[in-house]
């Protein structure tokens, strides 16, 4: 019979968790990363200063997060999914209030000397909060609309808000992340077809809502060529970089499009562009295989937990990774409208680091306490 929620279950000593860290997840995300300094310091034309040292040392402190976070048990982040939801959702309400504004946007918090990111912890108490709830849950009740209207309740609350900032980039992952974890909680197929068709009618309304600058990346994103010059000049740009690369490239640190600043935004959002650019088809597809290796590990993490919120959780972070590839790699190819969701450990920035390291902390977390034993209960 499985223990109730929170009984002292025995947990893995410190030495055996240590032991059973996934070593291989670790390398290949040491790997990703590597990849990610190797072209910052191209982006800064040959020199470690200014961005790829800044982001070793992002990603050395993301380490130490990552295992802290790997450490706590399973468990513990089960109970702490509602109020670290509610944390993050009060910050996006603190966001409407006395937020900053930066590059035309209110997004930030000033708490002390730091500023946060509220939408960025959402991406992950969100998925945690609804891995909770599906945790308590038979599939009988999935089925039922009614015990699937609180956790789509729960997705809207943190989605109006990060919509209002203006941030439509961060509202879809934070939509899809959930709704991945709606996916893998077994509700019907059925259902997801009755909400992207209520959907569409809704979208097209609220396209009249949009800012200025919203609506036109639309309009771009359907006819690049019609503002080649203005807004439609980053994906230009970016559709060259990627094409001129060819199969092998042109050579490291001898991009055209980059190192002529053609291509703009190359150490963010288009910096797979200049991958592609100097390591051709073959560094993209490379860096596929890594990512692909990444999300392999994180749902056969999935699949090995012994309780339903540890596969929930390492599903929903496992595709929330997913997201930050496909929506990246579609913008800069022009598949997608420009969103500005960065590669993830590529792109040069702390709080989309700091986001992903506790990310695939959880996942660990999940895979050191996989035979834990939860009893479900709702709510």
């Amino acid at each position: 019979m499985l223990r109730e929620l929170g009984s002292p279950d025995p947990a893995p000593s410190f030495s055996r968790k240590i032991w059973d860290v996934n070593w291989g997840f670790v390398l290949l995300i040491c790997a990703a990363a590597a990849v990610g300094f190797t072209m910052l310091y191209s982006a800064a034309n040959g020199s470690i200063e200014p961005w790829a040292s800044r982001q070793m040392i992002r990603f050395a402190a993301g380490l130490v997060i990552m295992f802290v976070v790997a450490f706590v048990d399973v468990r513990i982040w089960l109970r702490l999914a509602y109020p670290l939801y509610a944390i993050s959702l009060l910050l996006l309400g603190a966001v409407e209030v006395m937020g900053v504004v930066g590059m035309g946007a209110r997004r930030w918090v000033e708490i002390g000397p730091l500023q946060l990111q509220p939408s960025e912890v959402m991406k992950i108490t969100l998925v945690m909060a609804v891995a909770r709830y599906f945790h308590g849950l038979s599939l009988e009740d999935v089925r039922r609309i009614r015990w699937v209207l609180p956790p789509i309740l729960l997705v809207l609350a943190p989605s109006a808000l990060v919509l209002r900032q203006p941030d439509l980039g961060t509202t879809l992952l934070l939509v899809a992340g959930a709704g991945i974890v709606f996916f893998a909680a077994g509700v019907s197929l059925w259902k997801f077809g009755a909400v992207i068709g209520a959907a569409i009618p809704v979208g097209f309304f609220a396209y009249q809502f949009l800012h200025d600058y919203q609506k036109k990346r639309i309009l771009i994103f359907l006819n690049p060529e019609s503002d080649p010059l203005g807004s439609g000049y980053h994906i230009m740009q970016s559709k060259i970089a990627l094409g001129s690369g060819g199969i092998f490239g042109k050579g490291f640190v001898q991009g055209t499009q980059s190192h002529l600043n053609y291509l703009p935004e190359m150490r963010t959002d288009f910096i797979f562009s200049m991958l592609a650019e100097e390591f051709g088809m073959i560094g993209g597809l490379t860096l596929f295989a890594l990512y692909i290796l990444l999300m392999a590990y994180g749902y056969a993490i999935a699949l090995r937990s012994r309780n339903q919120f540890g596969k929930l959780l390492a599903v929903g972070m496992t595709g929330v990774f997913f997201l930050y590839v496909f929506i990246n790699v579609a913008m800069v190819m022009g598949l997608v409208p420009v969103v500005g969701v960065p590669l993830p450990l590529i792109s040069y920035g702390g709080t989309s680091m700091l986001t992903l390291m506790v990310g695939f902390g959880l996942i660990m977390s999940v895979y050191i306490h996989r035979d834990v034993e939860i009893a479900r209960r709702k709510y």
